[in-house]
């Protein structure tokens, strides 16, 4: 039972070079499963060319090797922090509860503050900027960037929309801080950098970074077993009866992995260029296909691709090509 992720090594390396060279004021994101590729193997490969990453919670900071960075943010704000934070944290404030949470931690070192964006998550409104920075130094910490974290690009909101949002904060922010933000494509977060030479900007980067155009990464999983049934077998934890004559294939990937339907419902699988039927819900480390009579059926050892996203799959084994 493997789900199984390659990636096209050279092709890879090659397309982190080419984002590093669009986007030389660069923070590699290192956050949730490591967009597949694992957290730590990600960190690895951030520290042979960034003095900083970012990772998703205080909880991801113990295995990326914290003390390679001169500084490692953590994104999201924490109500409750471990003992020990290392020295190169930068953890994130929005609110007060956030900065009192590190002041009874003990935290006395630098902090990131999240800026309101469009997408009304966590963040501090423009008119109350200045009176936070000042709750923020009252308690001994030292405010070093606003985190702005716009939504997505899209035709509703484009990267025009995110840069005028980005010039509108600037009359708010103090000079002495960084603007680090994120979801903007390398050529327009340069432009926007070099339209205002007297400030400092950052931008990070996950997914543009880590996956680019994803033909580099190939996602499959083994057939561990087939059954030839007749139509109406009873089949699946509910025993719900197959639809017509066929093949039941078990599927080594399943929920435990991440593997899930479409959100339109159809299978994530694929065989011989055509999507494999669910005879059920994916479910732990098997997924149970349906193969009506006369359509090409994987056998025992094969490889069935699987269409999830990355950022939400635990694979089991990453092979370099």
């Amino acid at each position: 039972m493997t789900l199984r992720l390659t990636v096209a090594y050279e092709a890879w390396r090659a397309h982190l070079a080419t984002v590093r060279a669009e986007a030389p004021s660069l923070v590699p994101v290192v956050k949730g499963n490591g967009y597949g590729l694992g957290r730590s193997l990600l960190a690895d490969t951030a520290s042979t060319f960034a003095a900083a990453i970012a990772v998703g919670t205080v909880h991801e900071l113990h295995d990326v090797g914290a003390d390679r960075f001169d500084e490692v943010l953590v994104l999201t704000p924490a109500l409750q922090l471990p003992a020990g934070l290392p020295a190169s944290t930068v953890p994130t404030v929005g609110n007060q509860a956030h900065v009192d949470a590190l002041v009874a931690a003990g935290w006395r070192g630098p902090v990131n503050v999240k800026i309101a964006s469009a997408m009304h998550r966590y963040g501090v409104e423009p008119g109350d900027f200045a009176a936070f920075v000042d709750l923020v130094h009252r308690a001994g910490l030292e405010p070093r960037r606003a985190l702005f974290h716009p939504p997505l690009v899209t035709a509703q909101h484009t990267a025009d929309d995110v840069v005028a949002a980005i010039e509108a904060w600037l009359t708010h922010l103090d000079p002495a801080l960084t603007v680090s933000t994120s979801h903007l494509d390398p050529a327009v977060f340069t432009r926007l950098a070099a339209a205002r030479p007297d400030r400092r900007f950052e931008l990070r980067l996950g997914t543009t970074l880590w996956h680019g155009d994803k033909s580099m990464l190939h996602l499959d999983a083994d057939v561990l077993d087939t059954h030839p049934v007749a139509a109406g077998t009873p089949a699946g934890y509910r025993c719900d009866p197959v639809p017509t004559d066929g093949t039941l294939v078990m599927v080594g990937a399943g929920s435990a992995h991440g593997v899930a339907p479409l959100a339109d419902g159809r299978s994530p699988f694929h065989f011989a260029r055509r999507r494999l039927g669910l005879h059920e819900a994916p479910h732990m480390h098997t997924s149970m296909a349906f193969v009506p009579a006369g359509e090409p059926c994987p056998a025992v050892g094969d490889r069935v691709d699987v269409q999830r996203p990355l950022i939400t799959t635990a694979v089991d084994e990453v092979v370099w090509a």
